[in-house]
């Protein structure tokens, strides 16, 4: 069992959902249950994936919850950019929002490297 708040994608996967919940509090009310739910529950399954698979007691079922919380990363990705794309979010909003989502996911796939080598 690990420690997953003490894991720095854990933490900047925390960031990129609270401010997924920040940017989306402006989005139109009829996306609330559309685009609006969807990004927010694949922005928030990458932290609860990372914190699920910490506490397992295998290597083998934490890469399973990290290569989950990648899958969501990639969703909360497309998600961000459809969401640019329908003008929910500014170019600036995006960037920065996909920057995040990116160096989280570049994270994601450094620690199932070194887990799987473990």
């Amino acid at each position: 069992m690990k420690d997953y708040k003490k894991l720095i994608v854990w933490q900047k996967s925390h960031k990129n959902a609270m401010r997924i919940y920040q940017l989306t509090k402006k989005f139109p009310k009829d996306e609330q249950f559309g685009v609006t739910s969807q990004i927010r529950r694949s922005a928030v399954s990458i932290p609860t994936n990372i914190t699920e698979g910490c506490g397992k007691f295998t290597q083998r079922d934490l890469a399973k919850y990290l290569q989950n919380a990648f899958g969501s990363a990639q969703e909360t990705e497309y998600l961000s950019f459809l969401s640019f794309e329908l003008g929910y979010l500014t170019e600036e909003e995006y960037k920065q929002t996909d920057a995040l989502i990116n160096e989280v996911k570049a994270m994601l796939i450094s620690l199932l490297s070194k887990i799987r080598t473990e």
